[in-house]
């Protein structure tokens, strides 16, 4: 098991190349979901300030927030683009949609 101080470490040593899509989708939409960053639901619940950190570094510098849905999916945003529960409702209708297409016909 990782304690705090690894999961800490292990984000500070992340290279900047693995949060620039991320940083890409921030800039373009103000939204990123779980597949489309380096970091895990445990990253978000004990590392937050070292992740909003790692962002400055690449180049976003824009105030981060995180919200999750059902411990299905989360969702990293810009909260001066996006209401919480906006980002929700979002999350909501994409995991319902994925599930849908799952079910075979």
């Amino acid at each position: 098991m990782v304690n705090v101080e690894q999961l800490k470490s292990s984000v500070n040593g992340m290279s900047i190349d693995l949060v620039s899509e991320a940083v890409r989708e921030l800039r373009l939409d103000g939204l990123v979901t779980e597949g489309k960053t380096p970091f895990n639901k445990l990253h978000f619940n004990t590392c937050f300030a070292e992740i909003e950190a790692l962002f400055q570094r690449a180049g976003y510098h824009k105030q981060l927030d995180v919200v999750g849905y059902q411990g299905l999916l989360y969702a990293l945003y810009d909260p001066g683009r996006w209401e919480a529960v906006d980002v929700l409702r979002w999350l909501k209708e994409f995991t319902e949609a994925a599930a849908l297409k799952s079910i075979p016909a």
